[in-house]
């Protein structure tokens, strides 16, 4: 089974996830959209996914675009770690 169909967030609506921006009115809806994340039993595998395939928008496994890219950064590439 791919560990996208064990996600919290197949029963939510897409949008959730995909703020417009990182500050203001969206830090709610990030905030909406970890909630969601931290209930997840695929939180790792997705953040994993996301950091190795640099997904450069939304929150995937808890995490924005913004520490995604902080964490690759500081050489966190998704090898599960």
């Amino acid at each position: 089974m791919n560990w996208r169909e064990r996600g919290a967030c197949r029963f939510e609506d897409p949008e959730l996830f995909f703020p417009l921006g990182e500050s203001g009115l969206s830090l709610l809806q990030i905030e909406q959209a970890r909630a969601v994340c931290h209930r997840c039993p695929v939180l790792r595998e997705c953040r994993t996914w996301a950091l190795r395939n640099r997904e450069c928008d939304g929150v995937w496994g808890g995490m924005t675009a913004k520490e995604r890219r902080a964490a690759a950064g500081r050489g966190f590439g998704g090898r599960g770690r």
